[in-house]
């Protein structure tokens, strides 16, 4: 086990709602911007735990796309709330499933004492990058972000274990192509536009994600030697409306996972760490339970963490 603890959170959502099919999402006001929801998210982490940002030892930004290309979204999070500070400042990407992939990697410099308190903060504005005439995406995606500092403890409480794997083959399936240097940005007209867009081939998706995600899942069990009975609650990617098709074939009961697509749709990066928040919050996970966080991500990268609280 790698030893480590939460020892705050928080969230941060737009203040705009939309409705689809009584399907409730969020949507940033002219107002707001990503940096502004990471900035309050992480402010309430700190609140949370009761701490300063003097007390951190790294800003891990896990988003699935950055405020702008150069800096890091994590060094423009640190000018917010520790200009003047010398802490380091990094980001980790594996787009939908960032927050996990940080948390999983910074536990491993938390364990060899190199950093006692970070601060991973992840959240995306989706809505900016929706193409109209997706539906089914345009319909799905939530704007929002979440913020978490782990920190080392000598409980017996961490990272049980952790696995990530990617399927390339549908790396294409989700994308945004242009902005970059695939794609340049002078290259933006009215006939390019929608290379500057979400796209996504949501039935593929959901075709591998069914054919590679039960075997993936029956091997992480039988390598750790744990079972479901073990877990006490799993925080879904809250990918689409079907995940309950997922759950099913993972052989997850209808009580041991949350479903809050309806009430918040996909926020990308901040779509696990929002729900863990909420489900902490709400006293649906509390101290010593065993949790497992697990989602897919564009790539298709797939995650799973089994951690104890």
């Amino acid at each position: 086990m790698r030893k480590l603890k939460i020892t705050g959170y928080g969230i941060s959502l737009p203040k705009n709602k939309v409705i689809f099919n009584e399907q409730i999402r969020y949507r940033i006001s002219a107002e707001e911007n990503q940096l502004s929801l990471l900035v309050e998210a992480c402010e309430k982490a700190l609140i949370s735990a009761k701490i300063k940002i003097e007390d951190i030892d790294c800003i891990v930004a896990a988003c699935a796309v950055g405020v702008q290309p150069i800096p890091c979204t994590a060094a423009l999070v640190h000018e917010k709330i520790a200009k003047g500070l010398d802490i380091p400042a990094l980001d980790i990407n594996t787009t939908c499933t960032s927050f996990i992939t940080a948390f999983d990697t910074m536990s491993y410099l938390i364990e060899a004492g190199r950093y006692e308190n970070i601060l991973i903060v992840a959240g995306d504005v989706s809505s900016l990058a929706l193409n109209p005439k997706q539906k089914e995406s345009y319909e799905l995606f939530s704007d929002g972000a979440a913020a978490f500092i782990i920190s080392k403890t000598i409980e017996n409480k961490g990272i049980i274990c952790s696995a990530q794997k990617t399927w390339s083959e549908a790396a294409h399936t989700t994308e945004i192509r242009g902005g970059l240097t695939n794609f340049l940005p002078n290259n933006f007209n009215e006939n390019t536009k929608e290379e500057y867009m979400f796209d996504m081939n949501g039935k593929a998706v959901l075709a591998l994600s069914l054919k590679k995600l039960p075997k993936m899942m029956d091997e992480f069990l039988k390598e750790n030697e744990i079972s479901v009975e073990d877990i006490d609650m799993l925080i879904p990617h809250q990918a689409s409306v079907a995940m309950p098709v997922i759950m099913a074939k993972l052989n997850i009961p209808v009580e041991k996972y949350i479903n809050l697509v309806s009430e918040y749709g996909n926020m990308v990066s901040a779509s696990v760490p929002l729900t863990l928040c909420l489900a902490l919050e709400n006293k649906k996970i509390k101290s010593g339970d065993r949790v497992f966080l697990m989602g897919t991500a564009a790539g298709l990268t797939t995650n799973m963490l089994y951690i104890k609280i």
